[in-house]
């Protein structure tokens, strides 16, 4: 029905543009032309009334305006030339603009956002304007007539005056930022036939001047079918509610409109002269009035420029959310106080305040409810600081506070403290109580130090990390080590990234042998980086930066592959037997990657290795981070053959019933056991019921970290029978390898 009734109405406003023009120029279809004009307005009306709930009164008005328009056109049309009906034909006309302007002027008001005040003034340039043009060209001469009674002559002045009046609202209307819509456009046709017949009205009234009949009418009832396509289309329900706004206002439209209002009635007073002092009268007020609106327009735009400017200033540097200085602000006010405490006891503080554990209330909650503890950190924050301390949100859920006004580290850690019990009590949100806590790293300005307020600020932002490293919910202040820290953890993560495309990294793999049969039934394959004139890396420092940047995901893969080929080479070479295996450790961010188990299939079948050589080793940990993704890796790992093992079984916090759930089928002792494993010792019982646990799981046990022969008679009698350890060998580079499994099968010191 909608797409039908939009449909309708364009059609009547063609139809309305084009039939008074074609119908009328015949002369003998003029009742048809003004039926149909009438019969469209009236049927736009019941229909905007009845079905898109139009106001009744915009209705009423819309109605009588064109009532009035017809009536007095009709009288224009038909040469009506007794004083009576010249009265009559222009109280008509004047009534349809009075009405006319009512209507602009409701429509404005409810339609106009937030630059209303600026249209308004643009507005009543293009009235003033308007008038000026009308009054020299039309009005006056036309009151000079012959045709000028008094009445006639107070009416079209009047007429003229709602003239330009219309042309303001209608002005206003368009100019706006207000989203267009088919009936303002329909509308705004329709007022601009009024006014072009009205226009034509007063020219014909001019002794020199004559306009034929169908000329004359034609405006009228144009206007009358805009007036019904407009009531008759669906958006005329939305004619009096505020519109959305345009997303390209029409700046340069406006700005020709205004400027044209502006410059034509200069260049025509200055091109004319006054015919009279009411003339010359009528024509100074108009300049002065039309001044004083471009003077008050010229005023409003520098306002509106230096508000704008002040916006634009408060946005970069305040945070949207909590209203409290930015980063960039922050940095100032610390610049600020340090400068201003050079030569005083101050050493101002700088308190880095990280939200802990916030992501995990975004995900749950969702960020509305995250915005909300944002909210209620911050003014606690301002709450618990002194009044001349500065509060600021620099990013997420990170604040700082300064302090400028400090002296001591006392002074400083005491003002962190009360920060931190600030946000002991639960917050009270929409979503209930909720309990956070904060890391907190103090810096303060070191009068010893000149230091800028970015160093600042970034000291404090290491001691706040040396606070989530603690614990969190705890206080670090800042000392001189944890830049070294850092900065050696940067070169690190930073090298890292590079290690491979430069060929630092290597493998070095360790035999795992069985006492019971004297072979090497395997290696544990591990990785080790040597940067060259930097020395080598430790791969418990390298390896957990690895995981935490994810270039473990590359690493491991390239560790994967060439262990793999390696294992061929051997098998190939006769180093080993068929049936050796090599493991390899992986990551919980191997795992959770979705290419993993393709990554391994692939590896397998470059390297040609039967998928039950390779072992894959993963640590308790990754069955509790993300037990559901974890396992679902795991068993489709399992199903091409590839077997899993536990490595440093004991030190994690995995139950049995999650071993139970995963596809075990290797459990590795950690070394941590074995070194305690001595003939007067009490960690029998303990590496017992690991074998025992791992029997009954059905695994195979392998013992880590041998290095005594007493730890290998002990673990012998346990019914353990496959280790490694520095006892047997240490792990050795791939081209020692064949040496190695000569040297451990010829040997038998080891073998029980």
């Amino acid at each position: 029905m909608r797409k039908v009734l939009a449909s309708f109405a364009w059609s009547a406003a063609v139809l309305g543009l084009v039939a008074p023009w074609t119908g009328l120029a015949a002369g003998g279809a003029r009742p048809v032309a003004v039926g149909a004009s009438c019969a469209l307005l009236l049927i736009g009306c019941i229909v905007g009334a009845f079905m898109h709930a139009v106001p009744r009164f915009l209705v009423l008005a819309v109605v009588t305006t064109g009532a009035s328009a017809a009536g007095g056109a009709y009288l224009v049309a038909t040469g009506a030339t007794t004083d009576t009906a010249r009265v009559l034909r222009d109280c008509l006309l004047l009534g349809a603009h009075v009405l006319l302007c009512a209507t602009l002027f409701a429509v404005t008001r409810r339609r106009l956002r937030t630059d209303g005040r600026a249209v308004l003034v643009d507005g009543a340039v293009v009235g003033l304007g308007s008038w000026v043009v009308l009054w020299v060209l039309l009005l006056q001469p036309a009151l000079s007539g012959s045709q000028g009674l008094p009445a006639v002559t107070t009416l079209r002045g009047v007429t003229l005056t709602l003239l330009a009046v219309a042309l303001f609202l209608l002005a206003t209307v368009v100019f706006s930022d207000a989203q267009p819509t088919p009936t303002v456009s329909l509308s705004s046709l329709a007022v601009i036939g009024i006014l072009c017949g009205q226009i034509l009205y007063l020219v014909d009234a001019r002794d020199t001047t004559s306009i034929g009949t169908s000329v004359l009418l034609a405006p009228f009832l144009s206007a009358g079918a805009l007036a019904g396509g407009a009531m008759l289309h669906p958006s005329s329900r939305i004619l009096m509610s505020p519109s959305r706004r345009r997303s390209a206002p029409p700046l340069m439209a406006r700005l020709v409109t205004v400027t044209a209002s502006m410059v034509v009635p200069v260049i025509l007073l200055s091109a004319t002269d006054p015919v009279s002092a009411d003339d010359r009268t009528v024509r100074t007020v108009s300049v002065v009035v039309l001044a004083a609106a471009v003077m008050t327009r010229v005023v409003q735009a520098v306002r509106a420029n230096a508000r704008t400017q002040a916006n634009l200033v408060r946005n970069a540097q305040t945070d949207p959310l909590t209203g409290l200085p930015n980063r960039n602000a922050m940095l100032e006010l610390i610049e600020d106080s340090t400068s201003e405490a050079w030569g005083t006891p101050r050493q101002p503080t700088v308190l880095f305040i990280d939200v802990d554990r916030f992501k995990n209330i975004n995900d749950s909650l969702g960020h509305s409810a995250g915005d909300d503890v944002l909210l209620e950190v911050s003014r606690r924050l301002v709450g618990s600081v002194p009044a001349h301390a500065r509060v600021g949100r620099i990013s997420g859920d990170e604040f700082v506070v300064l302090d400028p006004a400090t002296e001591s580290a006392t002074q400083a850690v005491v003002l962190a403290e009360h920060v931190l019990d600030s946000l002991r009590a639960p917050l009270s949100l929409r979503q209930g109580d909720m309990f956070v806590s904060a890391s907190i790293g103090v810096a303060m300005a070191v009068r010893s130090l000149s230091l800028t307020a970015d160093e600042i600020l970034r000291h404090a932002d290491t001691a706040m990390y040396r606070a989530k490293a603690a614990g969190r919910n705890c206080i670090a202040f800042f000392d001189d080590s944890m830049v070294e820290r850092v900065t050696h953890r940067l070169d690190i993560e930073t090298a890292l990234y590079r290690a491979l495309e430069r060929e630092e990294v290597h493998l070095v793999h360790q035999p795992i042998i069985d006492t019971r049969l004297g072979i090497v039934v395997g290696f544990e394959s591990l990785m080790r980086w040597d940067r060259g004139d930097n020395g080598t890396v430790s791969p418990a420092e390298f390896i957990p930066i690895a995981e935490e940047t994810g270039t473990i995901v590359p690493l491991g893969s390239w560790a994967l592959l060439d262990a793999l080929t390696n294992l061929r080479q051997w098998m190939d070479t006769g180093t080993c037997g068929p049936h050796t295996t090599i493991s390899v450790n992986v990551s919980a961010r191997q795992l959770h990657d979705p290419t993993f188990v393709s990554v391994v299939s692939d590896s397998l079948s470059r390297s040609g290795v039967p998928p039950d050589r390779l072992w894959l080793e993963v640590t308790e940990s990754v069955m509790i981070a993300e037990p559901t993704q974890a396992l679902a890796s795991l068993r489709q790992l399992n199903s091409l053959g590839v077997r899993i093992a536990i490595d440093d079984f004991g030190t994690g916090y995995s139950s049995l019933s999650l071993l139970q759930r995963f596809p075990i089928q290797r459990v590795k002792i950690d070394r941590a056991f074995v070194n305690e494993l001595r003939a007067d010792g009490g960690s029998h019982t303990l590496v017992r019921t690991i074998i025992a646990m791992a029997e009954s799981l059905g695994a195979d046990v392998v013992a880590e970290g041998v290095e005594t022969m007493e730890q290998m008679d002990i673990l012998s009698s346990l019914q353990c029978h496959k280790a490694q350890g520095y006892l047997i060998s240490h792990p050795v580079a791939s081209g020692a390898v064949a040496s190695t499994v000569t040297a451990l099968e010829d040997s038998a010191h080891w073998r029980r």
